[in-house]
C-alpha cells in the first residue's frame, strides 16, 4: 500500500531514556481531509515509534501545514460530518456542517475536530490533541 501523505520529520530533543522525540510535519495541500487526519491521529498516538506503549505518551508533535489546501468536496461541506453541540437548555441542540463550521472558525477547527475524532476517548486524549498544530 503506498503511502499518500507525505511526512516531514525533525528530531527535537532527547529524552532521558534514550528516545527521541519528533516534530512529525504534515504537507496537507492537494490531500482529503479523512488521509491527513488518520496520519496525523497515527502520528500523535506514537504508534510509529518502537517503543510504542498505549498508555504512556512521550510527547511527539504534529504540526499539519497548508490546511487551506485541503480537498474538500460541496457535499461533503454541505450534507456530511455534521457536528453537534448543545448548552445543556432545552431546545437548545445547535448541529452544523462542516462549511459552516470553517466559516465560523476556519479550516483549522475542522481538522482539529477530524484528528479528534480519530483518538482513542480516553485520560491521554486532550494531551494528544495539545500537540497538534495547524497552519493554514
Amino acid at each position: 500500500m503506498e503511502e499518500n501523505t507525505k511526512t516531514q520529520t525533525k528530531k527535537v530533543i532527547s529524552v532521558s531514556n534514550g528516545v527521541d522525540l519528533q516534530t512529525h510535519i504534515i504537507d496537507a495541500k492537494g490531500k482529503k481531509l479523512g488521509r491527513v487526519a488518520s496520519r496525523a491521529a497515527h502520528l500523535l498516538m506514537e504508534k510509529d515509534m518502537p517503543s510504542f506503549e498505549k498508555h504512556r505518551k512521550l510527547g511527539s508533535k504534529v504540526r499539519i501545514e497548508n490546511a487551506g489546501g485541503l480537498v474538500i468536496t460541496e457535499k461533503r461541506a454541505s450534507e456530511k460530518n455534521r457536528y453537534k453541540r448543545a448548552s445543556g437548555y432545552s431546545g437548545n441542540l445547535v448541529i452544523e456542517s462542516i462549511g459552516e463550521l470553517r466559516a465560523r472558525h476556519g479550516i483549522g477547527e475542522v481538522v482539529k475536530r477530524a484528528v479528534k475524532g480519530m483518538i482513542p476517548n480516553n485520560k491521554l486524549r486532550n494531551e494528544m490533541l495539545k500537540r497538534l498544530e495547524v497552519v493554514e
